[in-house]
């Protein structure tokens, strides 16, 4: 397709989708002439998830490029090149590690993944954002007096690792090494919110089913 009906079947002008060319977020086109190019469906793909991280994800352009980066490098293996992509989103800022609660939750965490045996969790937790993100959140529970420990964790998390496996058997659908990545992604900025709400729905129809609603 023509850059024209790129841009009407994405929505994105012409003007957005020049930008994305030159900052590296949208790969180049096929040339078909000295000023003209041709795109495919996989322009088509990469251009939604663009839209997704810096319009619904407010992700920054210099952070989309590096997490596109991610999708692209073919020279790692799946895990990493997930990990890596997914590792690129914004996180939480670094734990105050003179915290007192900081260092409580560090040890909650601890004590959780080797409850659930999730020792590549464990390995990479020096270097894991996601890990930081866990640690900084139970310690704002611990510092607010609401002591949340690996006990008490470890049920919701072996929940989500439930929806782990439904996330990876969905990405098996799809045929490429990149198109699996890019729906990983497009997952963590796009379906994160509805899981959210899901949870909320749930506890409001629970709260009705056990405490009636009046």
């Amino acid at each position: 397709m023509r850059l024209a009906e790129l841009s009407e079947r994405s929505g994105v002008s012409t003007a957005t989708i020049k930008y994305y060319l030159r900052e590296g977020l949208l790969p180049p086109g096929r040339q078909v002439n000295a000023t003209t190019a041709a795109y495919d469906e996989g322009h088509l793909r990469r251009l939604r998830l663009v839209r997704a991280l810096i319009q619904v994800g407010r992700v920054p352009v210099a952070t989309a490029r590096e997490v596109l980066g991610h999708v692209d490098d073919e020279s790692l293996g799946r895990t990493i090149r997930l990990g890596a992509a997914l590792w690129a989103l914004p996180h939480d800022p670094e734990p105050d590690e003179e915290d007192p609660a900081v260092a409580a939750a560090r040890r909650e965490v601890d004590a959780l993944l080797e409850r659930l045996g999730w020792e590549t969790a464990r390995e990479l937790a020096p270097l894991s954002p996601v890990h930081r993100s866990l640690v900084v959140a139970v310690a704002t529970l611990i510092r607010l007096g609401y002591p949340w420990d690996a006990q008490l964790l470890a049920p919701y998390a072996e929940l989500m690792h439930q929806v782990a496996v439904r996330d990876l058997d969905f990405l098996e659908t799809h045929a490429s090494e990149e198109e699996k990545v890019e729906t990983a992604v497009a997952a963590a900025v796009l379906f994160e919110p509805v899981l959210k709400a899901l949870h909320r729905l749930a506890q409001e129809e629970e709260s009705a089913r056990r405490y009636g609603i009046v």
